[in-house]
């Protein structure tokens, strides 16, 4: 028998051996003593019929949606007993059809939160397009879709399929569910069960201090970072690629020294690495294989008269983690200084935003190939003509459009609600509602919630460049698969101390933080950490857990010691610590400074242990086996980090449901669908009951071509019906060559000092419109002294006339 007890690529002739092995498996191999009996169904096995009149057996239920043909049919070819279900699908556009525990209080079996069920059934299936789907009932907001939780593989007889839900949310007093067939072919189910896993979960002992084991500890490593890292990438080995291009430093930049960095955790080293472009403030992303994609960067700085901005390069590297070095690609069509970058379910790229080489709004999009390994032409790229700011936020739904959530840098005046869904193949933008200040989202923090398949996303903070208000402290959730999606408003962000020129207080009534960063952890909860009151000033100290399954903060956390503004940034190590760079306040000095968080789950006790993966090479639709040294209550991907000014769209924690055989021996199902975990290198993770996490071990998703050819997986399950906006596409703008930015979009007066440093524009609210005053705010944050005037003195700083400012 195979390893991986129900691979697809390149077995699809053996399906039906393989199911039937399956299930001899499931049905034989002896269940963790958790779970079990008694059956918590009513009516498993179709015997009971239904109310007169009715076409169904008692407790189930039609269900679908979508455009397709379909027959419901209670047959004599059962498992057991007389009666079985037959699901047929002879049409299909879209959509799915099954049979459903009918979703009423006798039928819908009674759940406890937090608890996590057993599902299985008998079935039969000639088609691979076969989900197992659950649904729960909100006891405010009713039955809603929950997961989809394996993809059953085709079977020419009886075999049995099983798999564990995750602990049930808060609110949910019933779930139910169904097996949906969703390609054409026929589907035939039998004996389902549900049973409750009831084991209670280890009790913790604490290995810290009490403050630790409640909040966890951030610690200073000797090391200095040897660049000023504005970027940072988990490879896949585990190493972190520091990107500085020049570093925000004219003076490297003229003279054309550009740096990055690897650093390895295992042993606390960092290697400099040649740099052939100024890669400062350019996007990045993993591709497929690994390799990390590296587009545009800056061309020039802005001129000392102001008149001309920050501009872009058209060129574009590939960071081969193999080689620790730079290969050049084909350019892009534009410059795009602050780019995205979003990877796609293929593989692909698409990047939007920044600034040209002439420091106008680029409006084109951009396609890098996975296929041709190249930049697109813009002819063959699909075209809107729209200005998405810089280092717009621009996450993948599990459809495969894009949600912009409104979190960008720099700029304001953001068109319509400030929010919006982008349908690259209909090349439509629909803008979605109820994002509060959309104009104060400067350095917000936006991320795609753990699972991913729950399409929920926390937009967190904020504020403006350009108004300099204090930053707020406004978080916003939106559930994508909602019948209409609209932002309903979170938790307030909770309040820390705040460094306000070297005098520290604590946080009052609506002031929040920018440049917050946002990290998912493999307990499904996300750290925020970091972030200051003002534009590149005013650092806070606090630090919070969001946790997704109640909505709420958990706030005290330690601070990290080290400012994290301007230029800072926060992301996942593989052994679960939490690893934080740089800062760049307006003064234009940086903090070369690295924190390390240990979260309070490794405090814990012992460590699950991964003892084995079969495999590491992971095709959609999978079965993968791993054994594991005690039992574990969920596992999961996590897309390591590309993070850059608060942003990185494509982090992502992926749930892999589990088919228990054992205490150690659990079967993964993966997602079929490449739109909720694009393709390339993941951290698994296993975590016990107690919320404790294995190390990671890296697993490649996609598999080679070959193995990834579409006809031998199944489709993915999209479920269109649940996230399509009301309103009306927004009017695309005609083609044009670029859209005006101000040469001040990054909150700096240029006419003092150099460009390396960021005399504000605008002064925070409290500093009153005095030369005194915004010279004693300046000296207060450590400004340079003599900061040469550069042509006129808009902002008064130079009273006495001598060409440098405060000076008197």
């Amino acid at each position: 028998m195979p390893a991986n007890i129900r691979r697809r690529a390149g077995r699809r002739a053996a399906l039906a051996a393989v199911g039937a092995m399956t299930a001899g498996l499931l049905l034989t191999a002896p269940q963790q003593a958790t779970a079990g009996p008694p059956n918590l169904l009513t009516n498993p096995g179709f015997e009971t019929a239904g109310a007169p009149g009715s076409d169904m057996p008692s407790c189930w239920e039609k269900s679908g949606w979508g455009d397709n043909d379909f027959a419901f049919a209670t047959v004599a070819d059962a498992h057991s007993g007389t009666k079985a279900m037959k699901v047929s699908l002879t049409r299909r556009l879209s959509g799915d059809r099954k049979a459903l525990v009918t979703e009423n209080t006798t039928c819908a079996p009674t759940v406890v939160p937090g608890r996590q069920y057993d599902l299985s059934a008998w079935y039969k299936s000639n088609t691979p397009d076969v989900s197992v789907t659950a649904f729960r009932h909100d006891t405010t907001a009713g039955w809603q879709y929950w997961t989809d939780l394996q993809n059953p593989p085709v079977s020419a007889g009886w075999a049995r399929t099983e798999v564990r839900t995750p602990a049930v949310p808060p609110g949910t007093d019933k779930i139910t569910w169904g097996l949906s067939v969703y390609g054409v072919g026929t589907l035939t189910t039998d004996d389902y069960a549900l049973e409750e896993v009831g084991a209670a979960p280890p009790q913790p002992t604490c290995t810290g201090t009490p403050d630790e084991c409640a909040k966890g500890r951030w610690e200073v490593i000797p090391a200095k970072n040897p660049v000023r890292s504005m970027h940072a990438v988990v490879l896949k080995n585990g190493k972190v690629l520091l990107i500085a291009g020049s570093g925000n430093d004219i003076a490297q930049f003229n003279a054309g020294t550009f740096t990055s960095a690897v650093y390895d955790p295992a042993n606390g080293s960092f290697k400099t690495i040649p740099t052939p472009v100024d890669m400062f403030c350019s996007g990045h992303v993993q591709l497929s294989d690994g390799r990390v994609l590296v587009m545009s960067g800056n061309k020039g700085y802005p001129s000392a008269d102001g008149r001309i901005g920050y501009q872009g390069l058209k060129d574009s590297y590939v960071f081969d983690p193999a080689t620790e070095a730079y290969t050049k690609t084909n350019d892009l069509n534009g410059g795009h200084w602050y780019p995205s970058a979003t990877i796609l379910g293929n593989g692909d790229v698409i990047s939007f935003g920044g600034l040209k080489e002439d420091s106008t709004g680029n409006v084109t999009a951009e396609r890098f190939s996975a296929a041709q390994n190249k930049w697109l032409p813009m002819n063959e790229v699909n075209q809107t003509w729209s200005y998405w700011g810089l280092y717009p936020s621009m996450i993948l739904m599990q459809d495969g459009r894009l949600f912009y959530s409104g979190s960008h840098t720099f700029g304001n005046g953001t068109q319509g609600s400030g929010a919006s869904i982008y349908d690259y193949g209909a090349n439509t933008i629909t803008d979605v509602p109820g994002l509060r200040k959309k104009d104060e989202r400067d350095e917000s923090a936006s991320v795609l919630l753990p699972p991913a398949q729950d399409q929920r996303v926390l937009t967190v903070g904020g504020g403006n460049n350009e108004s300099n208000p204090a930053a707020n402290r406004l978080t916003e959730l939106i559930d994508l698969k909602a019948a209409s999606p609209a932002y309903t408003a979170g938790p307030d962000l909770p309040q820390g101390l705040v460094d306000v020129g070297g005098v520290r207080r604590a946080q009052t009534g609506a002031e929040g933080k920018m440049y917050v960063s946002a990290v998912l952890l493999p307990d499904g909860k996300v750290l925020e950490t970091g972030g200051g009151l003002h534009d590149r000033a005013d650092p806070v100290y606090e630090a919070s857990f969001f946790d997704p399954l109640t909505n709420t903060y958990k706030a005290g956390l330690p601070a990290d010691p080290i400012p994290r503004t301007y230029h800072s940034g926060a992301f996942l190590l593989p052994d679960g610590r939490v690893m934080a760079v740089g800062d760049n306040p307006g003064n234009g000095t940086y903090n070369d400074n690295v924190s390390i968080y240990t979260p309070p789950y490794l405090f814990k006790g012992a460590r699950p242990k991964l003892t084995s993966v079969i495999d590491t090479q992971w095709v959609y639709g999978d079965t993968q086996r791993i054994t594991v040294d005690r039992p574990i209550a969920k596992a999961e991907l996590i897309r390591p980090a590309a993070v850059t000014h608060s942003s990185d769209p494509n982090q992502r924690y992926v749930d892999l449901p589990l088919s228990v055989v054992n205490n150690t021996t659990v079967d993964l199902n993966v997602t079929s669908n490449p739109n909720l975990a694009p393709p390339g290198w993941y951290m698994l993770f296993g975590v016990d009951a107690g919320g404790i996490p294995s190390v990671a071990t890296w697993v490649h998703l996609g598999g080679a071509p070959a193995l990834a050819a579409a006809d031998e997986a199944p489709s993915p399950h999209v479920h269109d019906f649940a996230d399509a906006p009301q309103a009306a596409p927004r009017q695309n703008p005609g083609k044009r060559d670029s859209a005006p930015v101000a040469p001040t979009v990054a909150g700096c007066d240029r006419h003092y000092g150099t460009a390396s440093q960021c005399v504000p524009t605008k002064f925070p609210a409290e500093v009153k419109e005095t030369t005194k005053a915004r010279c004693d705010w300046l000296a207060s944050h450590q400004y340079p002294k003599r900061m040469k005037v550069n042509g006129s003195d808009p902002l008064r700083l130079d009273p006495d006339g001598d060409g440098h400012a405060c000076t008197t």
